[in-house]
Formats: C-alpha cells, structure tokens, sequence
C-alpha cells in the first residue's frame, strides 16, 4: 500500500541541467516518476533562503517541499532519492552543508518512526528550520508528525529562528 512522503528540495549551485531552479525542477520530475500511478503529487512555492550553517561565501538556497504516494520502503526510497542526486550531478559532499547541485531529504514517511544512522523519520531538524517548514506549510498546514502534538503550521507561527524571512521564487512550477 502507498504511503504519503514529504521529499525537502534544495539547490544553489548551476548544473549541466542549468540553475537551481532547473535543478529542483528536474529533481521533482525524477521523484514523479517513482509515485504510485494515478496519485497527486502537491508541490509547495519556491522560496530563495540565505544559507544556514555553511561555509562563508555559500551562494543563497532555493527550497521547497513535494510530498507524494510511495509504494516501497523507507530505506528504499532513501537509495532511490540517493541515487537521483547522483545521476543529477551531487558531489559526496564532505564540507558540512557545502553548496550543492541539489538536497533530497526525506522529511516524514506516512506514520512511520525510523530511526537509523542512514535515517531518521520524521527528520530530526525540520521543525526547526524555515526553510522547511515554510514550503511545507503551502501544502499540509494541518499535518501532525508522528510523535508530535502541533501542526506544521503551529510550528511555523511558532518558530525560534535567526533565520531570515524566505523570498518567495515562484509558486507555480
């Protein structure tokens, strides 16, 4: 049985595919083809962020958040997602949150908690970063993390963050 997926996107570096907007957009169609047929892909707006945590000079972010239907395993979908950075060009990163072509991250998989050196479900760090949460907002508002009390959106109004306010980018794509 399929179960609903939120997929984080990111990228600020150009590719052979062209900006990080080509490469967020080439990533969600590479994610599409892995959803269960006939089942809705939502997509959040696109949003430019400044960089968290990076090395000085990083180049600002582009961020947003698909969720879709997947028929598979946690793990499965890990190397899946693994494997689209690789064919799109991303670099084994070793510099801790190092520019790159493009992020996958699984953000929460239906209800499951997993918790794994490779994976953590829901991801450990998305309460606590705008530049998930916003996107996420746009397209579940209402949703609950499996161990958790409040909604995204509660999250968001909520938010303890020296993070800048994001730029909306685009909210059709």
């Amino acid at each position: 049985m399929a179960t609903r997926v939120g997929i984080a996107l990111g990228s600020n570096l150009a590719s052979p595919l062209g900006n990080p907007l080509s490469n967020i957009k080439a990533a969600r169609d590479f994610l599409e083809k892995l959803t269960t047929d006939g089942t809705e892909l939502k997509q959040a707006h696109v949003y430019q962020s400044e960089p968290l945590d990076c090395p000085e000079d990083s180049p600002v972010f582009l961020n947003t958040v698909i969720e879709l239907s997947y028929d598979g395993t946690p793990a499965e979908l890990l190397q899946q997602t693994q494997a689209i950075e690789r064919q799109m060009g991303r670099d084994v990163i070793r510099e801790k949150n190092a520019p790159r072509i493009i992020d996958i991250d699984i953000l929460y998989f239906g209800t499951t908690s997993h918790h794994e050196a490779s994976l953590s479900l829901p991801h450990p760090e998305m309460t606590r970063r705008r530049f998930v949460l916003q996107p996420l907002a746009d397209i579940r508002p209402e949703l609950i993390l499996p161990g958790d009390d409040i909604t995204i959106a509660d999250h968001l109004q909520h938010l303890d963050s020296a993070e800048p306010p994001l730029s909306l980018i685009q909210a059709s794509w």
